[in-house]
């Protein structure tokens, strides 16, 4: 069975360390000018990258201190892996109890109840259920297809619309219930640290955790920061590496594929992308979805969501979002990749 490389080989961080900004999701691009730092680390079992530039003095040390916080208290509160996150706590909590949640933990479940209504269900946090019985969860690797009956009572288990958002508060319908929040923390990770590189007052900067990137100012002068598209390759040395460059500034972008991670049952793929209405994972051919947009914790949300929606759904409800644009990629039967842009993706920002 092929798992997600991200989090699943640990011998490739140090590929990715080497190649530091370079990686298979999005790959951040630059030369230096003026005072030009860049530091890295782990988090949410891949890496991250933060590259600045500024006329002013940088205190490297401090700053990466600062960013280890920020992503510290993110997996403090959404990591599904620690016993006592705030989301485990709340997947071990009852129905109709009332679980105080965290600022970051508000923020990320209000923009999850945004984008499960604005994706009629298409993006639902709370598959995990799901994702677990399929082996791409907390519950460890399987490579078998599991009993059609089991999956249709678990979706009984399932529903965003099953927890009710109050004032950082949650509580559920159902007690059965939990979320999985993966599919939208680390986008929420690179906006918290772009938050507090802001607050520090510095304006040209890039942010990258594992492929989910947000570009803030310029890279030079007048010139934007050039972000790169992998190849949806399930090799991850794949020829050409980029599928395409485009050009960001003041936006965030965030990729999301099933090549990389899915087992193989008698030839038939299944992916970790699992449809929340049907309980399967997808299978209508799209194997890469980005999305841009000005925050990247809703870009990574929807760049799943699309993933699940297929590329005319998707298409048309980007095409209907004020300053949000995307690319799905498709795969064909005879492998040929062909990609489908929203109406303003090339216009705004793609480089050819």
């Amino acid at each position: 069975m092929i798992k997600d490389i991200t989090f699943r080989h640990k011998a490739l961080f140090i590929f990715y360390s080497l190649l530091f900004f370079l990686n298979f999701s999005n790959i951040a691009l630059g030369s230096p000018f003026q005072n030009d730092i860049s530091f890295y680390g782990k988090t949410m079992g891949t890496y991250y990258s933060v590259r600045i530039v500024s006329a002013d003095h940088i205190n490297k040390v401090t700053l990466k201190q600062g960013v280890d916080v920020c992503l510290k208290m993110v997996n403090k509160s959404m990591s599904c892996f620690m016993q006592n996150s705030e989301i485990s706590r709340f997947n071990r909590t009852g129905a109709d109890r009332i679980f105080k949640i965290s600022n970051d933990f508000y923020r990320v479940m209000l923009q999850s109840e945004k984008l499960f209504k604005l994706t009629k269900g298409a993006w639902d946090g709370t598959v995990k259920p799901l994702v677990d019985i399929w082996g791409f969860g907390t519950a460890g690797d399987s490579d078998k297809i599991p009993d059609k009956n089991k999956i249709f009572k678990l979706l009984d288990q399932t529903g965003f619309d099953k927890i009710i958002i109050g004032k950082s508060t949650l509580l559920k319908k159902k007690a059965s219930v939990t979320l999985d929040l993966a599919s939208i923390a680390k986008g929420y990770g690179v906006d918290s640290v772009s938050r507090y590189l802001k607050n520090s007052g510095f304006k040209n900067f890039v942010v990258d955790i594992g492929g989910e990137v947000y570009a803030s100012g310029e890279k030079k002068y007048a010139h934007p920061w050039i972000v790169g598209i992998s190849r949806p390759d399930e090799s991850v040395f794949s020829r050409p590496p980029l599928y395409m460059k485009i050009k960001l500034k003041n936006k965030a972008i965030a990729t999301s594929g099933d090549y990389r991670n899915y087992f193989k049952v008698k030839g038939k793929i299944f992916s970790h992308i699992i449809d929340p209405v049907t309980g399967y994972p997808i299978n209508n051919g799209v194997v890469s979805a980005s999305v841009i947009a000005s925050d990247c914790t809703f870009a990574d949300g929807l760049a799943t969501a699309l993933m699940v929606m297929g590329h005319k759904k998707g298409l048309a409800l980007v095409n209907r979002l004020k300053n949000v644009d995307c690319m799905i990629i498709v795969k064909h039967k005879n492998g040929n990749l062909k990609s489908f842009e929203s109406d303003n993706f090339k216009k705004n920002v793609l480089i050819f």
